[in-house]
């Protein structure tokens, strides 16, 4: 299945030459991803964290001790165990310990608000929580308010040393050392799981423009993504290895892709509670042999310093990252020579942001992509083969069995190339549904299984699908629809825009008018900017009536941990000064 349009015009490589449109998709269990992993790639360092490494040896002994430890505490298949941590070494044997013992994992944003995180507690049903010893006292009001029976606690020293005790428990908490040093035995308790009815993850929407809901995703849904994604990235077919369990056949030489499975490095920062992150950049890493350099939180100098020191040769994240980068002092002198790959997704890249990365990495590929939770990650991407045609401002075309229309905002038939609409998705890795939500269900699957994002886009004449912006973003001018996406395009390419955001200000005559949020870089050209100045270089490229009415400098853009823009911060903002 592909896209609805028309096929690529033969001039345009858009699909890894040799492989099929569609793939043959193993029936098993999340957990069959670390099985082979740790038979293929044995005492390969699968993370470092503050410089000490876990191997995939170890990751699967540990994985398996978690797993017995949860069985043995009565805990397993269809049971809600909700992980609310932040990034680092001891997340992946929880991850996947989580699935081998056939419960389903439930991630929580670490620096959700008490009242936020009892309400997703109690939406999923959470029968376990892991957290972070550092939040302890503000968990224990949340969860008083929920189901939660049992309470396991983490932190820093279990990063530098698994065996680790924790101060300041109460009897009732269990140190997460208790877990990892259990018997690293294979019981193999995820053998009766139902891979299309129960339950892998019970991921929650980011919640950017409203309340988040609980994406059901079953087992298949999990394992098919990670392969379309594993596939699409790495030029490769799923396979089984002598044991039965799931890995991948690289099937694309080194011409086309220079990376092979079992030699990549990377530094993840997003955040394995979100789609991109479980899905890409945990599934993905542990699939593809990769070793992953964990950073907890982002600094841009710190990063750049172990792009060159572990000799990476991919780096991947959200918008902000990339604008982030190129600030940091001699970022333009390092040695990134090793850098093939550059991923981006959570949001829009912006054009100019991919010319500038483009210049200082000229060995790599820009693999822009474009998915959601309820379509459990990825739906389209970027040729990430050498050959391939990348096409700057697009998400790139529909991955393996997946397809792609567009409909008009307010319903209907599909529309032609190049017409701008909603983005609906169909193909085996769209979500179940939302959790207690049938009619939310509903009203975004319809009755031919095609999902509705509620993203704006357009697909061009050879398949190119290109994000315009959000429904739930779009503004009303005098009845005009505005698109913010269309003007943030314009402001970076303003000499001296580090970051920009455009939001609606309500207004009695014209419905809302377009108002500017921007981040002045550092330099000369970020002092020199004025309203006046920004104004005057947007407005002079747009049509009237999706001109700016107002700028607004500010220090930062406020974005959630998974890189996405709150506009509902800044909307809220322009809401007050009115009504204030």
């Amino acid at each position: 299945m592909t896209t609805v349009q028309s096929a690529p015009a033969p001039t345009t490589a858009s699909w890894p030459p040799g492989l099929p449109r569609s793939l043959d998709y193993p029936s098993a269990p999340v957990g069959s991803i670390l099985r082979a992993a740790v038979r293929r790639w044995g005492d390969r360092t699968a993370f470092v964290d503050h410089d000490v490494p876990l191997t995939f040896t170890e990751l699967g002994a540990r994985a398996h001790a978690v797993a017995g430890w949860l069985a043995d505490h009565g805990i397993g298949r269809g049971d809600v165990v909700a992980v609310h941590i932040p990034n680092c070494r001891q997340y992946p044997p929880l991850y996947y310990g989580i699935m081998l013992a056939g419960a389903t994992f439930s991630p929580t944003n670490p620096l959700l608000p008490a009242a936020d995180l009892a309400a997703q507690l109690n939406d999923a049903g959470a029968k376990a929580l892991i957290t972070w010893d550092q939040v302890l006292p503000f968990v224990r009001g949340a969860i008083a308010q929920t189901g939660v029976e049992t309470v396991v606690v983490t932190g820093e020293a279990h990063t530098l040393d698994f065996a680790a005790r924790l101060d300041g428990l109460e009897p009732t908490d269990v140190d997460l050392a208790d877990l990892l040093a259990g018997d690293p035995a294979d019981r193999h308790l995820d053998a009766g799981i139902d891979v299309a009815a129960d339950l892998a993850h019970l991921a929650y929407t980011g919640g950017t423009t409203g309340v988040s809901k609980g994406v059901e995703l079953p087992h298949r849904q999990v394992v098919t993504n990670v392969l379309q994604s594993g596939c699409w990235t790495s030029g490769a077919l799923p396979a089984l290895d002598e044991e039965g369990d799931v890995t991948l056949q690289q099937v694309l030489g080194p011409d086309e892709c220079p990376t092979r499975l079992g030699e990549a490095r990377i530094i993840n920062l997003t955040p394995w509670f979100h789609a991109m992150g479980a899905i890409g950049y945990l599934n993905g890493m542990v699939m593809g042999g990769t070793m992953t350099v964990i950073h907890m939180r982002f600094d841009p100098v710190k990063y750049v310093e172990d792009m060159v020191r572990y000799e990476v040769t991919s780096i991947g994240g959200a918008p902000p990252v990339f604008v982030a980068l190129l600030q940091v002092p001699g970022f333009a002198d390092a040695d990134l020579s090793r850098v093939r790959g550059i991923s981006s997704g959570a949001a829009p890249l912006p054009v100019t942001l991919i010319e500038k990365m483009q210049a200082l990495m000229p060995n790599a590929t820009i693999g822009e992509g474009y998915g959601l939770t309820e379509v459990t990650m990825m739906a389209t991407g970027n040729p990430t083969f050498r050959s391939g045609t990348r096409k700057p401002g697009t998400v790139g075309v529909p991955i393996f069995d997946t397809e792609i229309t567009i409909r008009p905002l307010g319903g209907g038939d599909p529309l032609p190339a190049g017409e701008r609409g909603e983005v609906c998705i169909r193909g085996p890795q769209v979500m179940r549904g939302y959790a207690h939500r049938p009619e939310a269900t509903a009203e975004s699957i319809d009755a031919d299984g095609w999902f509705h994002s509620g993203d704006v886009g357009i697909l061009d004449e050879d398949g190119y699908l290109s994000i315009v912006d959000r429904t739930k973003d779009m503004l009303l001018y005098k009845g005009y629809n505005v698109f913010p996406r269309e003007l943030e395009e314009v402001l970076f390419g303003v000499p001296g825009v580090a970051g920009a955001a455009v939001v609606g200000r309500p207004d009695e005559e014209a419905g809302e008018l377009p108002v500017a949020y921007v981040v002045r870089k550092d330099d000369a050209d970020g002092a020199a900017l004025t309203v006046e100045s920004v104004m005057a270089a947007v407005n002079g490229k747009v049509t009237p009536y999706k001109r700016l009415r107002d700028v607004r400098f500010i220090d930062a853009i406020p974005v959630s941990a998974a890189g996405k823009v709150l506009k509902r911060e800044l909307a809220a903002r322009e809401r007050e000064a009115v009504e204030g």
